[in-house]
């Protein structure tokens, strides 16, 4: 028997050492295989960029994974004891792997089933990291393997911080940061017990414990999350039965955008980013973006747009509903299946369900909850005809006029937008349609070139073409500030004489191009500041003649408006196009004295360790960075940027812009009682107005016209349209700011003048004017009008009209 026994564990101990031998081999083998574990010590995952305004109010989030790197020196021990105890409750003692579960797996496995096992946190930073999701035990052999070199390479915090910033949470989360904004917009640090239990429920499965889609199994693994935190010893009972009976309280952070009124300003920023760094470093690089924007002036300007577009499009009456649809039992889903403009909080869909001659009552789009599921509440209402007396002007394909009764605007089962009533009954909102008429407004810093403010149009939900910085239009007269400017640089004072009068002039094309001052008629000989208080084409096109087009188009291209202007007379009116955003910029030159600017929506740029990147302002301060005080003089900035403009030229033609304003065709923004200088611009049948106007600290344009181009209507010009939106935006944004005068440069001598005429005058009078004269200039002696060779020449010629003829004949002062 002894025998036999010792046979038997001869046998027994050479298939053991045979088995030995070969799970030697096969893990050898399979070390061979393993990816390298080092590289964990560069973990640098796909992180969040966050985009900000300039206050710190965030404005985006931009990512492929939705995380936020949070060091485990950081992460609140409530939140990690959550992940342990649901997780891996042995994590800081075993050796990386939990030899009871790898055996479960095995006996598993070899009855035919799926694979499994109890993973540690380190096998899954092992699964996560290096290897797939596979489920073969060829892969759990290498988990197993993996998982043991890793706790021998890495601290237990650094694995646990490994894991807790890459596993994925659901709702696009990724690690415990990103999901405690996303479930509770909220920091790690101020998550609750049972909020943390929450988050340390989801790794297994997040999509099967959705707060939305299966709450019940969501609040049971959570309530067992608390319960193995009690057992564990990191929460009291009395903790765990209170955490218990709280409700899951999600309240998910939006996606997109922040700020409801920047939208345009925000995919400005996100194109640049991309084109400055590359896609995949918006998507995953961390970038912390620190933006130009002020939320308060932006919220401003979309109002004073907004407003401004809706009345002019009101005025042309109802073009009819959104669409209409049939009612049937349940009218909030009829009205809930159209999608509204999310960036109009103020506007709500609605279904109209019945309508008589004085009134409709509507069925208001029911609100929509975190899960984007529609609510059950119906909410009715009414618009009074009171309230829609602008829809009675039809302007539709089938009809055209005005009708008396709402039943011939509205009918069952229209889909329309409206807005509440303020001073109403709780019940009553006013019939509103989106506007065809867009525009785009510019708020920007002109010392700076800091955009404070961006509006690219009516809705960004409705059209993400942005018509402050892409709109390429006609900037009509607004332009001419820019051709007196370079006059002016160039021997001309605002008091020389150009004759305003009509000219016809050769094509190129066999005909004859013939300008004309808006309006028509002519004034004769008249001043520089006249012209442009006036806005005189005719003048405008003998002026850019005289000094040449090629001077004009110089000086153009300098300020930043065009990249490249063809040096023909029309361009002197405005005709070539340029942008909202570049004709501010050009402005700011003017405003601030003459320096080149480059207009920027970004502050500063920092990566995901806070490294500054890029910053916009490039001064250089030697002085700035001393460790103390110790008597020296403030520090200097440095300002190395070109002077395109002589700071004399730059307070001349601001000078004549402060009369547009006072006595031209901007006289609506005198209402505002500060110093403002500016200019109208209306575009050839009056297809695009824009103002841009300036105090010493902020420059405003404003730009209105259709996408595809078309007249507005006789009498729509810029000083009609859009210095209304500037007066609106402006008396708001500086309320409780004080007065600035715009200051005259040293050396310059202010002399009295004759407005009409330009020579110098004594006294006071309406017709006496202080005009500003560089050192060595000043009224002319006798009366001369520029350019009369010119015009001599033409008579010769025969190409000037009977008009013109009768301008020379009759001026003053005889003019050859």
């Amino acid at each position: 028997m002894i025998r036999l026994i010792g046979y038997f564990f001869g046998i027994g101990s050479v298939f053991f050492l045979i088995f030995a031998g070969g799970l030697a081999w096969y893990v050898e083998k399979i070390g061979q295989t393993l990816p390298d574990y080092e590289v964990l010590a560069d973990y640098k995952p796909p992180v969040t960029t966050r985009v900000h305004a300039s206050d710190g109010a965030m404005m985006a989030e931009y990512a492929r994974e939705r995380r936020l790197f949070l060091p485990i020196q950081a992460m609140p021990s409530r939140v990690k004891n959550a992940f342990l105890a649901a997780e891996d409750k042995n994590f800081y003692s075993h050796p990386g792997v939990d030899i009871e579960g790898i055996g479960r797996a095995i006996v598993v496995l070899a009855q035919g089933g799926r694979m499994q096992g109890a993973s540690t946190i380190t096998q899954q930073v092992a699964k996560n990291f290096l290897l797939s999701n596979e489920r073969t035990f060829d892969r759990k052999v290498k988990e197993a393997i993996l998982s043991m070199r890793i706790e021998q390479a890495y601290s237990k915090d650094k694995i646990l911080e490994l894991y807790l910033n890459e596993i994925y949470l659901g709702m696009g989360a990724y690690g415990v940061a990103a999901a405690s904004l996303s479930y509770f917009d909220k920091s790690v640090n101020e998550l609750t017990i049972e909020e943390a239990a929450y988050l340390g429920a989801l790794p297994k499965a997040p999509e099967n414990y959705n707060p939305y889609r299966n709450p019940e199994r969501a609040i049971a693994r959570r309530n067992w999350v608390i319960a193995q935190m009690a057992s564990n010893g990191f929460i009291t009972e009395q903790e765990a039965d209170l955490a218990k009976s709280k409700p899951l309280g999600i309240n998910p952070r939006p996606t997109g955008t922040y700020l409801a009124t920047a939208e345009y300003f925000t995919e400005d920023v996100r194109r640049e980013i991309v084109d400055r760094y590359g896609i995949d470093a918006l998507y995953e690089g961390g970038l912390s973006v620190r933006t130009t924007l002020d939320p308060q002036m932006q919220k401003l300007a979309r109002t004073a747009l907004q407003s401004a577009l809706v009345e002019f499009d009101t005025a042309r009456g109802f073009r009819g509903p959104v669409k209409n649809v049939e009612i049937g039992g349940d009218w909030g889903e009829a009205v809930g299946a159209i999608e509204a403009f999310d960036d109009v909080p103020q506007w709500r869909l609605a279904i109209v369900l019945s309508v008589d001659g004085e009134s409709a009552s509507i069925g208001l789009q029911p609100r929509r909850d975190a899960g984007d599921k529609l609510g059950s509440e119906r909410e009715i209402g009414t618009i009074a005809k009171s309230d829609m007396a602008w829809a009675m002007r039809l302007n539709t394909e089938e009809k055209q006029g005005t009708v008396g009764s709402v039943s011939e605007v509205l009918d069952r089962g229209d889909i329309v937008y409206v807005e509440k009533v303020e001073d109403g009954d709780g019940d009553a909102w006013r019939l509103r349609q989106p506007p065809e008429i867009q525009g785009g407004l510019v708020a920007m810093e002109p010392e700076t070139g800091r955009v404070r403010a961006m509006v690219g149009g009516f809705s960004y939900a409705e059209s993400e073409f942005n018509r402050a910085s892409q709109a390429y239009r006609q900037p009509g007269s607004s332009f001419k500030p820019f051709v007196y400017a370079t006059a002016l640089d160039n021997g001309y004072t605002p008091a020389s004489v150009i004759l305003d009068a009509a000219i016809s002039m050769p094509d190129g094309n066999g005909g004859y191009w013939t300008p004309s001052n808006y309006g028509g008629g002519a004034a004769g000989p008249s001043t520089l500041r006249l012209g442009i208080e006036k806005s005189r084409n005719l003048m405008t096109v003998r002026l850019a003649r005289d000094m040449g087009m090629k001077l004009v188009a110089e000086y153009a291209e300098r300020f930043g408006i065009y990249d490249k202007l063809a040096p023909f007379l029309p361009m002197s009116l405005g005709a070539g196009e340029t942008t909202v955003l570049r004709m501010v910029g050009a402005y700011s030159v003017l405003a601030n004295g003459g320096r080149a600017i480059e207009p920027t929506l970004i502050d500063r740029v920092q990566d995901r360790y806070g490294r500054t990147i890029y910053k916009h302002d490039q001064r250089f301060c030697a002085e700035c960075n001393v460790s103390g005080y110790s008597g020296q003089a403030e520090p200097t900035l440095v300002d190395e940027r070109d002077q395109v403009l002589d700071p004399m030229t730059a307070y001349q033609i601001t000078s004549m812009m402060e009369g547009v304003v006072q006595r031209g065709t901007a006289t609506s923004v005198k209402a505002l009682g500060f110093p403002v200088a500016g200019k109208t611009g209306t575009t050839n049948e009056e297809k695009d107005v824009w103002f841009v106007g300036f105090t010493p600290d902020l420059v405003v344009g404003v730009y209105l016209g259709y996408d595809q181009p078309r007249p507005m209507g006789k009498g729509a010009t810029g000083g009609g349209l859009a210095a209304p939106v500037f007066v609106d935006f402006m008396s708001k944004a500086m309320e409780g700011k004080p007065a600035v005068e715009f200051t005259v440069p040293e050396g310059m001598e202010v002399i009295a003048v004759n407005r009409s005429n330009g020579m110098r005058a004594s006294g006071t009078g309406e017709g006496v004017i202080m005009e500003a004269f560089k050192p060595g200039t000043g009224p002319a002696d006798s009366y001369s009008v520029i350019g009369m060779d010119a015009i001599a020449s033409d008579v010769q010629r025969g190409v000037v009209s009977d008009q013109t003829r009768q301008a020379i004949s009759q001026g003053a002062g005889g003019l050859f």
